[in-house]
């Protein structure tokens, strides 16, 4: 049986011809081309061309074959290149976040561009598979962007106290440490709080201690634990105070001890998640 190439190479009526033995040779796409390879087809029908997925007349198409059959396939795309691209949407999703103080200054447009630049990475990166890469989740992340926070509350989507006039406090940088060897999971917040003039304002880190468990590849249960309460700055020489919780009976239906979340997007230095209700959240290794 003649090879694949020498099959390729055949005359056809008309003296016209489709050369496939070098990938340089190929033409762009182009009417010729396209009626040369019908042609082709036409005069040769146990050649079975896939041109719906696989074939487009570009540089660089690669040619696999097997008995009566030829399929073109586009090269794999290159690990620089995809890194290049991967590289181009962090910086396009940072750019879309940053200034808008964690999402405490979001619009709605911000909303939008924000959420649109997330999908973009979310799709361009690799599948999140936590099963088999929690270490990847190791270490203490900063947080740089919540959605939630456009609601003007410290708590997000949840309860929580105000932000603005009505309470003098001022939300400072939040983190999340995460030990998955112990499984502890803590948000870490430093806040001002403000004092009574002339009394300097207060500034405090509280630690909203957690355990957490993985139930899915990529979906992650954390279950709070405690609250820790420790002041910083003039007054750093206090110990810490455990907050006292609240009796299970005092507790609100809505219990918010507990909640899910998925890692959408995660590679060294760059994390994105999306909470159990619609909260996007964007991390950055600290």
């Amino acid at each position: 049986m003649a090879s694949v190439l020498q099959l390729a190479t055949l005359p056809l009526p008309h003296h016209q011809s489709v050369s496939l033995s070098s990938s340089s040779n190929l033409p762009s796409t182009s009417a010729s081309a396209t009626t040369g390879f019908s042609r082709f087809q036409n005069f040769y029908p146990s050649l079975a061309f896939h041109r719906r997925r696989n074939c487009s007349f570009k540089k660089g198409l690669i040619c696999r074959s097997s008995a009566g059959e030829v399929t073109f396939i586009e090269p794999p795309e290159s690990k620089a290149s995809k890194d290049e691209l991967i590289g181009s949407l962090k910086f396009k999703l940072l750019s879309a976040v940053s200034g808008l103080n964690r999402g405490l200054a979001a619009t709605e447009d911000d909303l939008r561009k924000a959420e649109a630049a997330a999908k973009e990475l979310e799709s361009a990166g690799s599948l999140v598979d936590l099963s088999g890469d929690l270490d990847k989740l190791q270490g203490r992340w900063k947080l740089i962007y919540s959605s939630a926070f456009s609601s003007k509350t410290l708590g997000g989507s949840r309860p929580g106290p105000p932000t603005g006039r009505l309470l003098p406090i001022t939300l400072g940088q939040v983190f999340q440490r995460i030990d998955v060897f112990s499984k502890d999971f803590d948000n870490i917040v430093d806040l001002e709080l403000g004092a009574p003039w002339p009394l300097p304002p207060v500034e405090v880190t509280a630690t909203l201690a957690h355990k957490f468990e993985l139930i899915g590849s990529c979906k992650i249960k954390i279950t709070f634990e405690k609250t820790t309460v420790k002041t910083t700055g003039n007054l750093s020489q206090l110990p810490p105070l455990d907050l006292p919780r609240l009796p299970d009976s005092l507790r609100p239906p809505s219990d918010t001890r507990s909640g899910e979340f998925e890692v959408t997007y995660l590679d060294s230095d760059t994390r994105i998640t999306r909470g159990d209700r619609e909260e996007l959240r964007v991390f950055v290794i600290a």
